[in-house]
Parts: C-alpha cells; structure tokens; sequence
C-alpha cells in the first residue's frame, strides 16, 4: 500500500471506532501515534541504540537499549511537543474562564428570576411564555455555551410552567430545545474559541461576525413562536391572571433590574470589552467569572458546594476539549505527512465544484457528522480538513467558521440523533413523547437552513461588524 493509501484507511478506522462508541480523543491519540510510528520510523535512529547491546552484556544496559530503540521515534517527539502547544494556546486559556462563568451563572438561581421576570413582561404578546423561555434561553445560553445544562435547566423550569398553561406539548419542546441551542453561535461562544484555535482566524473578528447571524436566528424563531401562536392561539393560550398575575409598572421595572440587566450587563461588559478592544478573549473571560462569581453571592447563592461543583465541571470540560486538540493535532499531523490530505484535496479539486457547490458539499457533511458527533470533536477534527481547501474556492475562513456554527444547531434538533430532544425527554414529564419533541424541533431546522441561505445570500451580515469595528481584511 501507499502512503496515501495508508493515510485513508487511517481516517476509515477512526471513523469506524467512532461508531463502535470508543472515546474519541484517546482513539485519535492511539492511531496517530501507531500509525505515526510507521510513518516517521527510522531504521538509523534505533539501529543506534541497539547497536550498543552488542558492545555490553549487562542485563539493564541491555533492556534499556532495546527499550530506547523501540521508541527512539519522532512521533513521540511530536506528541509530547503538540501536548505542549495545545497546553500553551493563549486562545484555549479563555474556555476555562467563561465555562466556569457559565458553570456559576447556572447554579445561582438567576435562570428562574429571570424567566418570571420575562413572564410577566411578555404577558400581553401571543405565546407570551414560549417568548419568554426562548429570550431566557438565548441569554442563558450566551452565558454558557453548555447545550445540555440549558436544555436541562430550562426543561425544568419553563417546560412545567408552559405545560401547565395548556400550552401543546410539541410546540413546548420545540421551544426550549431550539433555545438551548443558540449558544452554539452567539458569542461569547466556546464553540467559536474552538475554531479560532483550529484555524488561527481572529477570535475578535470571528465574535463580531457571528453577532447579527446570531441575532438573525433569534429573530427567525420569535417570529415563528408568535405568528404560530396567533394563526393557531390553541398552542399556546394566553395566560390567566391566576398563571401569570398583572404588576405594577414600578415593581415590574424593579423585578427586570433586579434579574434581566444583572446577567444581560455581565454578557454585554464581557463582550464589548472584547469587540472594542478593551480586553483579549482570556482578559474577557476573567471578568465574566468574576461578575459570575459577584451575582451569585449577590443573590446569596454561592456556597462551597456550588463552587467546587463549578470548578470540577469546568475543569473536567476543559480536559476533554485539550486533550481532544491533542490527539486531533497528532492524528492530522501523521494524516498529512502520510498525503492524506493531498488526496483529498486533489479529489475535490478533480469534482470541478463552484464555491457555491463545494460550500453546499462540506456543509452537508457537517450536517451528517452531526449526528453520531459532538460539535467539539466536527471543529477539532474533521473542520480542518475542509480549511486547506478555502482559499482555493475563494471562501473566507471567517465565513466559513460562521456557517459551520450555524449548521451546527442542526446537529442538536435532526431526529433520530437530536441531542437536545433527548437532554430534555430526560427531564421531561411522562405525558411529552420523544416523537412529540422531534415534531416541535423541526420548523427551527427549517429556519436554521433559511438563516444559511441569508447568509450565503447577504454575506455582508457575516462581514459587516468586522469591517466596522476592525476594518476590512
């Protein structure tokens, strides 16, 4: 076999232990150093240490050179020194910090003052609790960038109270699954932090390019969520004054500055320190886990046992995402070393594709990996195979990178695979089925495509706040 050929049925075996459920950052880690031993072997460099077995007879001096032959390979200089690099991103520094701003935020009980605050305000407006529950999932969302714990958190919370208020089972789930989503693609996004590292596109760029296509979905989904309430008020009755009771201006105006702006001034100052230059992506990150930290004691809900939580879950997060970039790193490095990626690129290039067409090819297979994979190990893994490709068909990586965010809410709302449907049927009375959930999720993938082809479309939603804040490329 060739290299090349060796390179495929590399890429082949990964995927098929994707499949058999063997944990995938240590699956990369073991083919490319075991493949990565046949690739860089040098009959020289071990010939050496075992060449001084036969000038000693000494038992230790002679296991030691064996031992020293067999792994005197580069691999394990690669390795160790890609362990390094991923350890020593200055981008990475920043997924710590705003995992545990979102850890802190979570557990502070500021998600269910925030939703009866929005309950109340909404009240008036068709699907008033469903607008309600998508608004605090955008923001709750934005503030994590943990799909399941929103998903989870928000099931527990608004599923019960909509359910309650006669709302129609599947237009409830589909509302907090679609939700929970957006945190994906709204910044501060550790998704976009991901790519970022991947592809050495500018973090800041990438936060103020995802902005509008963030907030254009958003919108795409209130729309749906209050002209289907109007066109079909049986979904989602108005509330009665026993559900939802009337306040008072004053005391409303109290209940939103008390939790809207508290969680939405901590998004804004941690963002707009980033956008305006005031603060880099990790100095960003470190004060929204203070300001986390400053809400929840002042909401008098940090203990000890929350903050260790907290610690733990980001800690152990942030392991499973280095450690995938580790192996991903040594698996891509053998990969190409071995012509893996010439192939590829030199099969596509033979496909004659327009940039719209091989556009429409990558985001596709996004879309099926989204099924059996987790965004992180699409971006680690499989996104860098398409970016060798973009300058040749003209495509931005910035663009690029926007669009695989966006693509990638779809691998958390497609049934069978939806992983968000599932999240909440965890949590979910008895009486909501898992078809009901996959019902209530598909209009949103219909509006996820509409947003893609917008985008494609309009591509300055994409460019403009870059160019507006940075400058043009």
């Amino acid at each position: 076999m060739t290299d090349p050929q060796i390179a495929l049925m590399m890429l082949g075996i990964f995927i098929s232990l994707v499949f058999l459920g063997f944990p995938i950052a240590f699956t990369l880690m073991a083919l490319g150093i075991g493949f990565g031993y046949y690739a860089y072997f040098d009959a020289a460099r071990m010939w050496r240490s075992f060449y001084r077995l036969a000038e000693d007879s000494d038992w230790w001096t002679s296991t030691t050179s064996w031992l020293e032959g067999l792994f005197n390979n580069r691999i394990f200089d690669l390795f160790v020194n890609q362990t390094y690099t991923v350890m020593s991103n200055e981008v990475l520094t920043a997924v710590p910090l705003f995992l545990f701003m979102g850890y802190i935020v979570e557990r502070a009980n500021i998600v269910s003052r925030l939703f009866g605050t929005l309950n109340i305000a909404a009240r008036n407006i068709p699907g008033s609790m469903g607008v309600a529950a998508l608004i605090t999932c955008a923001l709750f969302a934005t503030a994590t960038g943990i799909v399941g714990a929103v998903v989870t958190l928000m099931g527990l919370l608004a599923l019960p109270a909509m359910l309650k208020a006669r709302y129609d089972n599947s237009f409830a789930a589909g509302i907090i699954c679609a939700g929970g989503t957006l945190g994906i693609l709204i910044p501060p996004s550790i998704m976009l932090i991901v790519y970022a590292a991947s592809s050495g596109v500018s973090i800041v760029r990438l936060y103020a390019a995802a902005m509008l296509p963030g907030l254009t979905l958003v919108g795409l989904y209130l729309i749906y969520i209050i002209g289907r309430s109007i066109l079909q008020p049986g979904l989602a009755p108005r509330p009665t004054k026993e559900e939802v009771p009337d306040v008072a201006m004053g005391k409303l105006l109290w209940m939103v500055a008390t939790s809207f702006f508290p969680l939405a001034f901590l998004i804004l100052a941690v963002l707009g320190t980033i956008l305006f230059g005031f603060a880099t992506p990790t100095e960003a990150a470190a004060i929204g886990a203070l300001g986390g930290m400053l809400l929840a004691i002042g909401y008098g809900a940090m203990t000890f046992h929350r903050l260790r939580e907290s610690v733990y879950l980001t800690v152990r997060t942030t392991a499973m995402v280095c450690w995938l970039f580790v192996g991903s790193y040594t698996f891509s490095a053998v990969f190409s070393y071995l012509g893996g990626e010439r192939v590829i690129a030199e099969f596509v290039g033979g496909m004659n594709l327009t940039p719209l067409q091989f556009l429409l090819m990558a985001q596709v297979i996004i879309f099926l990996l989204g099924w059996p994979l987790e965004w992180s190990e699409i971006i680690i893994i499989f996104v860098p195979i398409f970016l060798p490709l973009l300058p040749a068909f003209g495509v931005d990586p910035l663009f690029f990178g926007v669009l695989v965010a966006l693509n990638l809410q779809t691998s958390f709302l497609t049934p069978p695979m939806a992983m968000s449907a599932y999240y909440l049927k965890g949590i979910a009375p008895p009486s909501v089925k898992l078809t009901q959930i996959f019902s209530g999720v598909l209009p949103y993938l219909g509006m996820v495509f509409i947003s893609m082809a917008l985008m494609y479309t309009f591509p300055q939603i994409v460019f403009y706040l870059p160019e507006l804040f940075y400058g043009a490329k």
